[in-house]
């Protein structure tokens, strides 16, 4: 199995920017999509962000794109999402996911990764 560990998170002013990571360790193969969720409170997860790893392919929702960026780096087994622009809207916990494969379409689908990370905390004031 793979292991995700997210860092990064942390307090920021409205406009600012926040990069957070996901390292990824033990089989590399198990997550060739990656994936960023939030959680804002009592709200449902939200899908943030996708790469694959193999060809660097990204997808974003429509909420980030425009304002985020996801990349990976090789060399390090660690997918980055860089934020700018941060509204109070984007506070939430971030969670990075894993899952070897999926349907492209399905990209924005929690429930087709297996391999979740603990969160990290991302609070943007106004």
């Amino acid at each position: 199995q793979v292991q995700l560990v997210e860092s990064g998170g942390g307090l920021v002013q409205a406009g600012g920017s926040l990069r957070l990571s996901c390292t990824a360790s033990g089989r590399a193969n198990s997550a060739n999509v990656l994936g960023w969720f939030r959680q804002p409170p009592g709200k449902e997860r939200e899908f943030v962000a996708a790469i694959t790893w193999s060809v660097g392919t990204t997808y974003y929702g429509d909420s980030v794109k425009g304002r985020f960026t996801i990349s990976r780096d090789l060399a390090k087994n660690t997918v980055n999402l860089q934020m700018n622009s941060l509204k109070p809207e984007d506070t939430a916990v971030y969670y990075c996911a894993g899952t070897p494969a999926l349907y492209s379409d399905h990209v924005m689908l929690a429930d087709r990764y297996p391999f979740w990370g603990q969160g990290t905390q991302v609070s943007v004031s106004s």
